[in-house]
């Protein structure tokens, strides 16, 4: 586990907007340092040095140098800015180099699974970090995990995981960490114009055939309806009957 040494100045623990503005914008993050037996120190630092410290990899040993003391923390959390995104506050915790810590550790996944190079797969990330118990020294900045060799269907669990002698796994070991999931091919759906044409078929009527008289511009004539059979001997019988 890397080792730093950061510059740090308390500051005011009851100070306003303004003062905790006024430092961000001389590109000083703010912090506070809390644990371990003692109560809470508001700090801030440089912002460059800060950074630095970031990419030394997270959960990296800090030495904290406060008014002419030293402590031993780690970085908790950051809080960055919505818009700009730079780091405008940070947690440390103290620690003990004696005593076993909870951190998380991020997983850092390499290479291309086999099951999605040559077969067309899909790699799925379940966790991205594992939660672990260690002393802060054998705690390491990630996990490496190597995929190459994963075919189609194949998984790592959280006991598959390599960790640090003496560290102990805070995680289910059976949780799934990455697994190679085979992708399903759909049909695919017909143009919109072939769809359309195929809708007007089969919703086109057939052409009715018209028998019967035309006009003179060859269009049909309109006949009365035939008279029902009872209607048509009633009118019959009428019309022979004598008028009186």
């Amino acid at each position: 586990m890397e080792e730093i040494v950061l510059e740090a100045q308390k500051r005011d623990a009851g100070q306003g907007k303004g003062p905790k503005s006024a430092l961000r914008g001389q590109s000083q993050v703010l912090g506070v340092v809390y644990s371990g037996g003692k109560p809470p120190m508001p700090v801030f630092l440089s912002e460059q040095g800060f950074l630095g410290a970031c990419r030394k990899g997270a959960n990296a040993i800090v030495h904290l140098k406060v008014g002419g003391g030293s402590e031993t923390v780690v970085i908790k959390a950051i809080q960055f800015h919505p818009v700009t995104g730079r780091p405008i506050h940070a947690d440390f915790q103290r620690i003990s180099l004696t005593e076993k810590i909870e951190v998380q550790v991020p997983i850092h996944v390499r290479g291309e699974a086999d099951g999605v190079k040559n077969f067309g797969g899909l790699l799925q990330h379940e966790l991205r970090a594992i939660r672990i118990r260690a002393l802060p020294a054998r705690i390491p900045p990630a996990i490496d995990l190597d995929v190459t060799k994963l075919g189609l269907g194949d998984r790592v669990l959280v006991k598959d995981l390599a960790i640090p002698e003496g560290a102990e796994m805070l995680d289910d070991p059976e949780h799934i960490v990455v697994h190679v999931s085979v992708v399903k091919v759909e049909e695919e759906a017909p143009a919109p114009a072939e769809a359309a044409a195929a809708a007007e078929g089969a919703a086109q009527p057939e052409l009715a055939v018209v028998k019967g008289k035309k006009d003179e511009e060859g269009r049909p004539i309109k006949e009365a309806a035939p008279a029902a059979p009872e209607a048509a001997k009633g009118k019959e019988a009428a019309a022979k009957k004598p008028a009186k």
